[in-house]
Formats: structure tokens, C-alpha cells, sequence
């Protein structure tokens, strides 16, 4: 049997960090409601140009 040391093994993940099992599932967005909310975000821009 191995006597105790005070050396130690490294670990198994080297350091390694795996992201994807820290985060939090996101909110799902249907690209359909992405590009409204961007032609949104342009036509009030162009409505503020001609206003201002």
C-alpha cells in the first residue's frame, strides 16, 4: 500500500472549465420575432430622422 505524501495527482479535468454546465438554459426566440423587433427598431429610427 502507498504511504501518504504531500505530493498531490493533478486533477482529472486539467484545469479545464466546462461552461455549458454552468449556464442557464436561455430564453427560445423565433428568429421571425428577432427580425420584427429589428425592422421595429428601424422604422421608429427613420420616423425620429424625418421628425427631428
Amino acid at each position: 500500500m502507498a504511504k501518504d505524501s504531500k505530493t498531490r495527482m493533478p486533477s482529472g479535468m486539467a484545469g479545464l472549465v466546462r461552461y455549458d454546465e454552468e449556464l442557464k438554459e436561455a430564453p427560445k426566440l423565433k428568429p421571425k420575432w428577432v427580425i420584427a423587433f429589428a425592422g421595429g427598431l428601424i422604422v421608429i429610427e427613420v420616423i425620429l430622422k424625418f421628425l427631428g
